[in-house]
């Protein structure tokens, strides 16, 4: 899932997407959904839907009566159009800081993954505020940016100690609960609530965990920059710091902040 506006990291290809960060958003995303817990039969907007993943969740455990998502990558978008389990949802290309929607046209909107990526994260939520209907949900998840849980953690940690200081989301403060909780109740919503979510993920092998995250945008750019033996020393490094069970597989964690408030009546 992406969102709008930051030129430096943007997300434009829907598989390889998939591959790197949609069994992590799913797993949180199940997490997340549980704890929401909106009943069926919602109208729903996904923003910053990016490839699909989590707008494919909601269809698949909400029953919602329809479900719009926006992004800004049209091959993003291309990908989501394909989803089975998300044909019933009309996708479109846009700003998270200006919905193209009517005011109180939802019951419920979310962003999944995506509030970080908003260059102002404050006119992000408001314009979720405004186009869900009073009594209606506004919600969102992050990786915790600043607390290390981002999924990609062990091979950004690397880059920075080789002195390749990667590519950052622009507002990667509004993953914390703290400023989460600040922009909930600053922009009017009541009966805010947050709660950590912490998930795992198996990979084969060494070589299954690098070609699935190397693929992130902010790595990527990375890695462009550099020489092939820094790339084998940043392999090697990252190799060391994680744990193989016998078998050689390798599980990783990572943690997102989530929130959920009510729009007044």
């Amino acid at each position: 899932m992406t969102d709008a506006s930051s030129p430096s990291i943007r997300f434009n290809n829907g598989a390889s997407y998939e591959r790197m960060m949609g069994v992590w958003s799913r797993s949180a995303g199940e997490i997340f959904l549980d704890w929401a817990a909106p009943p069926p039969g919602l109208a729903w907007v996904d923003i910053g839907c990016g490839n699909g993943a989590f707008t494919q969740l909601i269809a698949e455990r909400h029953a919602p009566s329809a479900i719009d998502g926006i992004d800004p990558s049209e091959p993003q978008l291309s990908y989501a159009r394909t989803r089975p389990g998300a044909a019933m949802a009309a996708f479109h290309n846009g700003d998270a800081m200006a919905l193209p929607f009517a005011d109180a046209a939802f019951d419920v909107a979310v962003m999944a993954l995506v509030i970080f990526f908003v260059p102002e994260p404050a006119r992000g939520v408001a314009e979720m505020v405004r186009v869900v209907a009073p009594g209606g949900t506004v919600a969102a998840y992050a990786w915790d940016m600043e607390g290390g849980g981002f999924p990609l953690q062990p091979i950004l940690d690397e880059l920075r100690k080789m002195g390749h200081a990667p590519s950052l989301p622009p507002s990667a403060d509004a993953s914390r609960l703290d400023v989460l909780q600040s922009l909930w109740t600053g922009a009017g919503l009541t009966d805010v609530d947050t709660r950590v979510i912490d998930v795992t993920r198996v990979f084969a092998d060494f070589e299954d965990f690098w070609s699935a995250s190397s693929s992130g945008a902010s790595v990527t750019a990375a890695l462009a920059a550099m020489a092939p033996d820094e790339i084998a020393q940043l392999k090697s490094r990252v190799r060391a710091g994680l744990s193989a069970d016998a078998t050689g597989r390798i599980t990783c964690s990572a943690r997102a902040n989530a929130i959920k408030g009510r729009k007044p009546a």
